[in-house]
C-alpha cells in the first residue's frame, strides 16, 4: 500500500522557516518523481514543487522561487521542503505527491501557518 506521511508543519512567525519532510512507503521510491502541492483555506490545490527521481532537476511556482527549497534522500525514502522567509501568504496544508500529477497519490499533509 502506498503510504505518505508529511510533518514539519506548524505556526511561524512572518520571515520564519519551516522544514516539511515526506516519509514515502509502499512503493518504489526512488523511480518517481515527487511533487509538494498546497491548499490554502477556500482555495484550490496548488502545484509548489517538484523534483526528478534523481534529485537533480527541480521546479518552483514563481511565488516560492528563492525562498523554498526541495529536495529527497532515496536511501531514506524521504522527501522534503525547506521553506523560508515565509509570508502569510504560504499558510495552507501542505501534502506530497507520488508523481508530477498534483492530482496523484498524496498524504493528509500538514499544516503551515504563517502569522505574527
Amino acid at each position: 500500500e502506498v503510504l505518505l506521511v508529511e510533518s514539519g508543519g506548524g505556526l511561524v512567525q512572518p520571515g520564519g522557516s519551516l522544514r516539511l519532510s515526506c516519509a514515502a512507503s509502499g512503493f518504489t521510491f526512488s523511480r518517481y518523481a515527487m511533487t509538494w502541492v498546497r491548499q490554502a483555506p477556500g482555495k484550490g490545490l496548488e502545484w509548489v514543487s517538484t523534483i526528478d527521481s534523481y534529485g537533480i532537476i527541480t521546479s518552483y511556482t514563481d511565488s516560492v522561487k528563492g525562498r523554498f527549497t526541495i529536495s529527497r534522500d532515496n536511501a531514506k525514502n524521504t522527501l522534503h521542503l525547506q521553506m523560508n522567509s515565509l509570508k502569510p501568504e504560504d499558510t495552507a496544508v501542505y501534502a506530497c505527491v507520488r508523481g508530477r500529477d498534483v492530482g496523484g497519490r498524496r498524504g493528509q499533509g500538514t499544516q503551515v501557518t504563517v502569522s505574527s
